[in-house]
């Protein structure tokens, strides 16, 4: 069985996976987080007592730390979930992604360079740095325009999407440069469970269930195909076993939507579970405060 060693692995994507492989036992992992806001080891909870599974807190920008726990636990792959990923807190605090998602990442490759430099030459065959990136580095799509392709320029549109570009680039180079085995995963917007609530879909959930305003950023028409984040999880297995090193690989769900469409669902399976729970309290004489929900409160920003 391989060892990999997850970085991020107490987040959103990178808990789901690492869950996914200890569960299916196709991997011993080493989940290095840095415990931000957006991590949540209880998401990990079930792991507790598990023999394949350590959980070591740090910094991927640390490449001393990372080289020694690289020496520690001799994994077959680094799997890079490492980032951060969300669009707004770029927009007020570039540096943190700059930090995180560039000099993090170059880090990381620098670390995991010298670790398969020194492997034996079956062992460098065999080792791979799998690197998972988003579609937002591709800039945007119109409902008219065709799914992004691994040759689509890029294009990114926000510090987060110019940062994860620029991890990207790096990647490519210690490729092409020293010969480390890379590969690269651009994904569509993830769903699912553990998610962070400040993204979109738990966050209409949340503010339509306590009766708040639903915001959509300008007009709702941006378009995003939707994924849920256990088929990633099953994607990055792959690319892992069979992917081509230095190859990019595209994973999205074939769910192209607008934010409006999403929301608008998100409001219409709300009505379905909780309108007959109102209804009977609406009876008894008590309305309770989730009721916001069926009134489409929107608010464009």
């Amino acid at each position: 069985m391989q060892t990999v060693l997850v970085t991020g692995g107490a987040g959103f994507i990178g808990a789901n996976f690492v869950l996914k492989a200890r569960l299916e036992q196709y991997a011993h992992v080493v989940n290095l987080d840095k415990l931000t806001y957006a991590s949540n080891l209880l998401s990990l909870a079930e792991l507790q007592g598990d023999s394949g599974y350590n959980f070591v807190q740090g910094d991927i920008g640390d490449s001393a730390f990372v080289a020694n726990l690289l020496e520690k636990y001799q994994p077959d792959a680094v799997i890079n979930f490492a980032a951060e990923s969300h669009v707004d807190r770029s927009i007020l605090s570039p540096e943190n992604f700059i930090d995180t998602n560039v000099v993090g990442t170059f880090q990381l490759l620098e670390a995991s360079k010298h670790y398969w430099q020194k492997l034996s030459a079956q062992k460098q065959q065999q080792f791979r740095f799998l690197h998972v990136s988003t579609d937002e580095v591709y800039g945007s799509l119109s409902p008219s325009d065709p799914a992004f392709r691994e040759d689509t320029p890029y294009a990114p549109n926000s510090p987060y999407a110019a940062s994860k570009a620029a991890s990207d680039h790096f990647v490519r180079a210690y490729h092409h440069t020293y010969g480390l085995p890379t590969l690269t995963t651009n994904c569509s917007n993830n769903y699912g469970p553990r998610q962070f609530p400040e993204k979109l879909i738990p966050l209409m959930i949340l503010n339509a269930l306590e009766g708040k305003q639903l915001p959509i950023y300008g007009d709702g028409q941006n378009v995003r195909d939707w994924l849920y984040v256990t088929d990633h999880c099953e994607a990055i297995h792959l690319v892992l076993q069979k992917g081509r090193v230095g190859e990019t690989y595209n994973i999205g769900g074939l769910n192209e939507q607008t934010n409006l469409m999403v929301i608008e669902k998100i409001c219409t399976i709300l009505d379905k579970l909780l309108l007959p729970q109102l209804a009977i309290n609406i009876q008894v004489g008590y309305i309770p405060h989730l009721n916001a929900f069926c009134l489409r409160s929107f608010i464009y920003i």
